[in-house]
């Protein structure tokens, strides 16, 4: 245990050195201020106003953002100490595969997880300095789903890094993903419904499975309990459950799935060549 958190601080301290952290931290700290300096949360737009208005800015920007920075800057992990025989070097000591890998993904999923949340805190301590009312709900909800998007995506890069030895392919694959889970799917979904006129129960559930969309319909539920923004669709998904039940499962299932891929990860990497 002592080993495996001594790789998770120099993985933290590595990170924080980077560059990548510090333009990391900035941009999502500066949508906040940029969000702050707009008058935002002076606006009203569909109700929603003050800090719920900012929150639900924040989280339309955050649905896009995130994933890609996750991956982009955690997918070089593992490849990344490989090409640069740093892996190699660290194996040389009394540590084990175990320790090393998973020292890796709890001090990366600090970086990317504390940027995020700390921005939204510092606003809602602004905001509260303001005088504006505070979503506490929604700050504390919007907060689990932020760790189970960030678990999800985490756990798919270190996935990655585990089964290429390439960076420049880690990298590659990363984008794909993203753009695949991002618009692919949605479009593809789409298209074979309207090819093949399949039951449209069963392509809403197909698209459930992508953690960015019931990342997506789980924030907008936040603010909009009735999905009413989302048209036929919202009836599907609220006659199967009710909104408190669908929130739990949009926190629950991320953080499944990213395990799932971080230990199949684990498998991988301790099976196959290491250098």
């Amino acid at each position: 245990m002592k080993n495996l958190l001594l790789i998770a601080y120099l993985d933290l301290k590595e990170s924080i050195r980077a560059n990548w952290f510090i333009v990391y931290s900035i941009v999502f700290g500066g949508l906040i201020a940029l969000f702050f300096i707009a008058g935002i949360t002076e606006s009203q737009v569909m109700g929603f106003s003050g800090l719920s208005r900012l929150l639900l800015m924040y989280i339309q920007v955050t649905i896009v953002i995130l994933p890609i920075f996750i991956l982009v800057t955690t997918v070089r992990s593992i490849s990344g100490d490989r090409d640069s025989h740093i892996l190699e070097y660290m194996l040389s000591f009394p540590i084990s595969l175990k320790q090393y890998y998973w020292g890796k993904v709890f001090g990366r999923f600090i970086t990317v997880f504390l940027p995020v949340f700390m921005a939204m805190f510092f606003a809602i301590i602004y905001g509260t300095f303001k005088g504006a009312s505070v979503p506490w709900e929604i700050f504390f909800l919007y907060t689990g789903l932020l760790f189970a998007m960030s678990s999800a995506f985490l756990g798919i890069a270190f996935f990655v890094s585990s089964i290429v030895k390439s960076s420049e392919m880690a990298l590659g694959i990363s984008f794909f993903v993203w753009i695949f889970l991002l618009a692919f799917i949605d479009i593809a979904l789409i298209s074979l419904m309207m090819q093949q006129r399949l039951n449209t129960e069963l392509i809403i559930g197909i698209a459930m499975i992508n953690p960015m969309e019931i990342f997506r319909v789980a924030a907008i539920s936040l603010f909009d309990p009735q999905l009413t923004v989302m048209g036929p669709v919202a009836f599907y998904i609220l006659d199967m459950m009710s909104q408190r039940l669908f929130v739990l499962i949009s926190v629950l299932y991320p953080v499944l799935l990213g395990v799932l891929f971080a230990f199949m990860g684990f498998r991988i990497f301790s099976k196959k060549d290491l250098v």
